[in-house]
């Protein structure tokens, strides 16, 4: 099937181009987001009459874009999950948590535009690319943590790996340090003996 692009399309081509796609690519997506239309005669030559005016539109919201992309490029939003200890989420994060997390920061972005090339179904850092417009994208980063003092750590460069050997680590130093105090104890309770047997030892029976 072929359609006129109204818009540049990733993987597909620019504005005014005529191309072949699937006829349900078409139907479910590029048809009724207004982003082609089908390639008719009596369409092409509407595309043509309206080519200034859709170029001007592209223009100005590419405009828009690049401004919210400056500000929005390289931050940082926290998404708290439930994890099991080696960081293996129950469930995994969506667009819509992405987009809901950055919108929570004032940021206005719809779950379309984040782009999840796989699921994130671990805890830790990951970069997403949100597409604010057909030539213009974003890269956020999402921290996902399972409390907002793991996201702290986590975005001081640490994964859960390391932080759970840390944990690990002072368990295992408290244990010792409690073995110690119970073997000094145990040491002053044995000089204690020690001195007390020897006072018995040192005194002399009373002379009849």
């Amino acid at each position: 099937m072929q359609v006129i692009l109204l818009e540049r399309v990733a993987k597909l081509g620019q504005m005014g181009e005529v191309v072949d796609v699937k006829p349900g690519y078409a139907r479910n997506f590029l048809l009724p987001q207004g982003k082609a239309l089908t390639a008719s005669q009596a369409n092409i030559a509407q595309f043509e009459e309206q080519k200034a005016q859709l170029e001007a539109r592209n223009l100005e919201t590419k405009k828009e874009a690049e401004a919210l992309a400056e500000k929005l490029d390289g931050q940082q939003f926290i998404v708290i999950r439930s994890a099991s200890d080696s960081g293996a989420l129950y469930g995994s994060v969506t667009p819509r948590d992405a987009a809901d997390a950055a919108t929570e920061a004032g940021f206005t972005i719809d779950k379309k535009q984040v782009i999840l090339t796989a699921p994130i179904k671990e805890l830790g850092l990951h970069d997403l690319t949100v597409r604010l417009h057909p030539e213009v994208d974003a890269t956020i980063q999402v921290n996902v943590a399972r409390s907002a003092e793991e996201a702290e750590l986590q975005a001081s460069g640490k994964s859960i790996q390391e932080l759970a050997a840390e944990e690990e680590a002072a368990a295992e130093f408290e244990i010792a340090e409690l073995f110690d105090d119970i073997g000094a104890a145990a040491s002053d309770d044995d000089d204690l003996a020690e001195v007390v047997q020897s006072d018995d030892e040192g005194e002399e029976e009373p002379k009849e």
